[in-house]
């Protein structure tokens, strides 16, 4: 393949941009999510099959950088806080059982298989957060203002927050040891750190926002400064950027209100730096290492899959039952958790990402590759059980006026 390794710059970018037009699409024709045909992409431009991309150009990883940022704050700018004050301490129940079921069950699947106390940590977080990839499946159903709904919206804050906040104290554990004194370091840095961004950085972007006013360019540059400076931040206190990035979503999400904000910064994010961040990944991915994990790990790979099934199900179940919903309901719940993509591989890769002293990754390449499975395999079910979950709502709200009327009992035809 050394023909494609010596491409002209522009011919790489343009091939580059064919593959994420034309793969994702692919992808979602096959009711999987975009981002496995920017894996795949990443798969087929990286250094073990085409090499049409060098992994450690500055450009790509810059761009891979900015798209990982990106699409943490765009998942943070995706809360709700008005649906979210609605039903908060609800979600606040389902948030934690949703993220405690997988999260314990996924420590002792690594436990099991020999990972490191840390490692098991970090792992149980990777599978305890969720990305609402079914979200335009009940926006198409019209389900969107149905509790049980806004209950699972505003439990994705807790468990994507509580998914990086692991990772934040996980990482400086493995790169320079266990401290008892970096530990409390770390927590205490937290609990000022994020109130701050939450709170504090709302009210200095309302007075940005007064001052520069509401025009494409200046809210774009307001959410780029902010995004840029709250991941800074982080990182100058031993942290990872992706935990400031995702804070200043909420944050800029509670500043811009009902304020109409420009969506070009989204667009570009989501045409260009976002799908750069997945390609990356893709980089990552060898396929004899991937097949070779398939099946010399297997019970690792299908372990990680019960763990979050399993543990995404019994939270569904546990909360809808304590909250007074339906089976369909609880079913909604369950089909709109599962899905794995965006802070998933976002915490899978800065942990693999993350080398100690000795060299030895936080997770290994088995553990990376289970992940993509996971990716995979979570989105495409749960698209499915989200389509038949919302079928069922909707079909219960359409039987429940007959059933008022007393007309549930009526045989066909009955007037």
């Amino acid at each position: 393949m050394e023909f494609f390794s010596h491409l002209p710059i522009l011919t790489s970018f343009a091939l580059t941009l064919i593959l994420t037009l034309v793969l994702p699409n692919l992808m979602e024709r096959l009711h999987l999510p975009r981002p496995v045909g920017y894996i795949l992409a990443g798969v087929l431009l990286g250094p073990n099959v085409l090499s049409v991309l060098n992994p450690d150009g500055k450009v790509v990883s810059f761009f891979a950088e900015l798209g990982k940022l990106l699409l943490m704050f765009f998942a943070g700018f995706e809360v709700n806080f008005t649906q979210f004050q609605r039903a908060r301490n609800k979600a606040a129940t389902f948030g934690f059982l949703t993220f405690a079921c997988p999260f314990i069950f996924a420590i002792g699947i690594a436990a099991a298989v020999g990972y490191s106390a840390n490692a098991c940590a970090v792992v149980g977080a990777i599978l305890a957060s969720h990305t609402l990839l079914g979200l335009p499946i009940v926006k198409d159903k019209g389900l969107m203002g149905l509790e049980a709904t806004v209950v699972t919206v505003g439990a994705t804050l807790f468990t994507d927050m509580l998914s990086i906040l692991v990772l934040a104290i996980c990482v400086p554990i493995h790169v320079q040891g266990f401290e008892p004194v970096g530990v409390m370091k770390t927590i205490a840095w937290l609990v000022i750190y994020v109130p701050a961004v939450l709170f504090g950085l709302s009210w200095l972007v309302e007075r940005l926002l007064n001052t520069f006013g509401t025009s494409r360019v200046s809210s774009a540059l307001i959410m780029l400064v902010t995004m840029a400076v709250s991941a800074q931040v982080a990182e100058w206190i031993g942290m990872e950027g992706i935990i400031g990035a995702f804070l200043a979503g909420v944050s800029l999400k509670r500043a811009f209100g009902e304020l109409d904000h420009d969506e070009s910064l989204e667009v570009m994010s989501q045409a260009l730096f976002i799908p750069v961040f997945f390609i990356a990944a893709g980089f990552l991915v060898d396929f004899k290492v991937f097949f070779n994990t398939l099946s010399h790990h297997s019970l690792l790979v299908l372990g990680v899959l019960v763990a979050l099934f399993g543990g995404k199900w019994l939270a569904a179940e546990a909360a809808g039952r304590w909250l007074g919903y339906g089976h369909s309901e609880r079913e909604l719940m369950f089909a709109l958790t599962i899905p794995q993509v965006a802070a998933t591989l976002a915490v899978a890769l800065v942990a693999y990402a993350t080398v100690n002293a000795s060299g030895q990754r936080l997770i290994d390449q088995a553990m990376l590759n289970a992940t993509v499975v996971l990716v995979i395999a979570s989105s495409l079910l749960g698209l499915i059980l989200t389509e038949r979950a919302a079928r069922l709502v909707k079909q219960k709200q359409a039987e429940a006026p007959l059933r008022s009327a007393g007309f549930a009992d009526a045989p066909p035809g009955a007037e």
